[in-house]
């Protein structure tokens, strides 16, 4: 939590900068980008205009040495509460509309759902051969969020990946049941079923649903 707060912080102050200067050296872009990795941690904070000014108002208070308008120590437990309430309204905000769109995705032709909420279009059956839980199996994927945003793709690296299908998130280990070698699935992962009210920053927002197109090349029984 103390890193989320500093994070903040440090993010807040570079972008306010980043608005103020002119950014033309290399050293400023440097800072620039800094910035803007530090803000896609923080992001789904989602801080209105006056919660930043007063965030980064600490911040310089405390950069200069000034008397702190507060008694920091007893607010840590505010501090807490708020980044708490924060992350856990922007988390409903994505299952809201997440659910929106796998409400969407069920009208298609030819798509499913199974009983924990996961969506799915086979879009190539394949083999016979299906994988259990234990077994390794060599995939391509695409994986975005909802609206298109590609947050991870072996087939943009052009490099197949292989891991054993317990030890992925429980969308992709129940989804690839569902097809033999040699097929080809589009998932529609409730948070749920993914990385759950956390996310993972700062690609994926807490509360995010995943599409992800997979095909199956192989199947290593363990």
């Amino acid at each position: 939590m103390k890193r989320l707060i500093l994070l903040s912080s440090m993010t807040l102050s570079l972008a306010c900068d980043a608005h103020e200067k002119k950014i033309s050296t290399e050293n400023d872009k440097t800072l620039y980008t800094l910035g803007q990795m530090y803000a896609k941690r923080v992001g789904n904070l989602s801080l209105t205009p006056d919660e930043v000014d007063l965030m980064l108002q600490g911040m310089r208070d405390g950069l200069i040495g000034a008397k702190a308008q507060v008694d920091i120590d007893s607010q840590q437990p505010q501090v807490q509460k708020f980044i708490e309430e924060k992350m856990n309204k922007s988390s409903q905000a994505e299952k809201d509309k997440g659910k929106k769109y796998v409400e969407s995705f069920l009208k298609e032709d030819g798509v499913k759902s199974t009983t924990s909420g996961l969506a799915y279009k086979i879009v190539k059956a394949g083999s016979a051969k299906k994988p259990s839980p234990q077994d390794t199996v060599e995939v391509h994927y695409h994986g975005t969020l909802i609206d298109g945003k590609v947050f991870d793709s072996s087939v943009d690296r052009g490099e197949k990946i292989s891991f054993p299908l317990n030890g992925v998130i429980p969308g992709w280990t129940e989804g690839l049941q569902l097809i033999g070698e040699g097929g080809e699935v589009r998932l529609v992962i409730p948070s749920e079923l993914a990385y759950g009210d956390r996310g993972s920053p700062p690609v994926i927002p807490g509360g995010a649903t995943l599409i992800f197109n997979v095909s199956l090349f192989r199947i290593n029984p363990k």
